[in-house]
């Protein structure tokens, strides 16, 4: 059976606290990643632990203008085979692009969007 959920992310205010908070609550390393697109707003993002090769869902820390965290800070992200298929329904779906598709990096490509409840959804694919 394929997995739908495949991603998350919490936002934060101060992204060396938040690291730090969750490397000592859960004794785990947070590994940094750089996250390059010029279009877009400063990104610091942090991945947690974990082979996704063994089934294992992956997650990050993230520091971003345009999500604050607190109520809604933490984002699920959708498995996609590749994120321009499902951008190109969203808004004929009721939806809104909130930010296109970008790399990152050794963990492949996301996009933001909004549903039709002003839910904002993350896509995720490798390609």
């Amino acid at each position: 059976m394929k997995r739908t959920v495949n991603w998350f992310e919490i936002y934060t205010s101060d992204f060396n606290r938040a690291k730090k908070f969750y490397a000592e609550v859960f004794k785990c390393e947070l590994t940094d990643v750089p996250v390059s697109n010029e279009k877009h707003a400063h990104m610091e993002y942090a991945t947690f632990p974990g082979d996704q090769s063994l089934g294992a869902i992956g997650g990050a820390l993230v520091k971003l203008d345009m999500a604050k965290p607190g109520v809604g800070g933490t984002l699920v992200y959708f498995d996609t085979k590749e994120i321009d298929t499902e951008l190109s329904r969203v808004e004929l779906a009721g939806g809104k692009v909130l930010r296109p598709k970008v790399s990152v990096g050794d963990f492949g490509f996301i996009a933001l969007i909004e549903d039709t409840e002003g839910n904002m959804i993350g896509l995720r694919s490798m390609k």
